[in-house]
């Protein structure tokens, strides 16, 4: 379908198309292989100032929205879902800066952001706090004008790579997670140490690490907002996020759907391409009408938010939901229609199906956005009732 991209925007879909293209997959699957991390491709992502797409121009970014970031993502995530989430993370890291920093504070870290001289992470899960968020034990002291760290965050994505980390953390354990501060943290800082790297199923080109803190002091003026605001910091970053997990969805589903043609289209049984049986058109037509249908519905949720809409959390969730859903249907389909060969390394669709899993449970598992679409509903329903 044609979505009436700008010229701007469709600059910036064939850019990453290009790096994509010409940087991703020819080392997609020697990294997923190796679990080596893309550092060329992070500066060849760099150097086409495509880490700067959602920073201010002010702050020295592009100045561009949530669309086109999603743009971006999609067509990194078409290539190597692995690769994308380092990018697609460090969005992620960064969102608690830009919507809840001081001008200093952004002054301080988006540039070096922007231009990809650093990465970022955003650490929030712990072992006994992965749904249930509001389950974390890492501390933060306040000590005259330092605030003391201690605890573990676990499965941080850039974990180890990023320079640049924001954490949340309790300032008052009595009030929960109310009682917690979203703080930003500088690898090399004394007391910041870093765990095992994680060896997983998929996106295996990105770093997942343990980040420890054992007395890790931070200047006072490392507070995001202010004490006890750090679980809505959280929240609203993860709203603002969600819709580029479902681009990634997207990206990944249109790529196990491209291979699935194609080899289809070759693929001959029974003296013809298997491309022609009516069995592997309806999965065909299934996998392509829902991979455009995630599509369209996450382009609507990034542009509503770029709208400026002020509540989005039930149509983030929706986006995830299912675009992630998707990707992991079609990804699988796409593998059933390739049959042996689309089990074999050789081809890419064995990967994308290890990778799509991981859109299913990070930054909120389905089974949480689906609590968070149905919570949106009932208050909508309260409320209509009320008014």
């Amino acid at each position: 379908m044609d979505y009436f991209l700008n010229e701007e925007q469709q600059m910036i879909k064939d850019l990453a198309r290009q790096i994509a293209n010409e940087k991703i997959i020819p080392i997609r699957a020697e990294l997923d292989e190796k679990e080596t991390f893309p550092y060329e491709v992070v500066d060849a992502l760099a150097k086409a100032d495509m880490f700067g797409l959602f920073i201010p121009e002010e702050y020295g970014g592009l100045g561009k929205g949530s669309f086109e970031l999603c743009l971006a993502v999609e067509q990194l995530s078409k290539a190597c879902l692995g690769i994308s989430t380092v990018y697609a993370a460090n969005a992620l890291g960064a969102y608690p800066i830009l919507l809840f920093g001081t001008d200093e504070q952004k002054k301080k870290y988006l540039p070096s952001i922007a231009t990809g001289k650093k990465l970022v992470a955003f650490g929030l899960t712990e072992a006994n706090a992965g749904s249930d968020a509001g389950g974390i034990q890492t501390t933060a002291v306040k000590d005259g004008n330092e605030y003391i760290l201690n605890g573990t965050k676990q499965w941080i994505t850039n974990g180890g790579e990023a320079s640049i980390y924001t954490i949340i953390a309790l300032t008052d354990k009595s009030k929960g997670a109310r009682g917690a501060s979203a703080f930003i943290v500088e690898k090399g800082t004394p007391g910041f140490t870093f765990g095992k790297k994680e060896k997983k199923m998929g996106i295996r080109a990105s770093s997942t690490c343990e980040l420890v803190f054992n007395d890790c002091r931070i200047p006072a003026e490392n507070l995001l907002s202010a004490e006890g605001r750090g679980f809505l910091v959280a929240m609203k970053t993860l709203d603002q996020s969600r819709v580029g997990v479902g681009s990634q969805g997207v990206g990944v589903a249109q790529g196990g759907l491209d291979e699935a043609v194609n080899f289809a289209s070759m693929r001959v049984q029974f003296g013809k391409p298997i491309i022609s049986f009516q069995a592997i058109q309806h999965m065909l037509a299934n996998m392509a009408a829902k991979t455009e249908a995630a599509r369209a519905l996450v382009y609507s949720v990034a542009r509503y938010i770029d709208g400026g809409a002020k509540d989005f959390s039930k149509v983030s969730a929706m986006a995830k939901v299912f675009a992630t859903d998707t990707a992991m249907e079609v990804t699988v389909d796409a593998v059933q229609i390739m049959g042996g060969s689309g089990y074999m390394k050789d081809y890419p669709v064995e990967k994308m199906m290890r990778d799509a899993k991981i859109l299913q449970i990070y930054e909120g598992t389905n089974q949480i956005q689906r609590n968070v679409i149905g919570q949106c509903i009932f208050k909508e329903v309260v409320k209509n009732k009320k008014g």
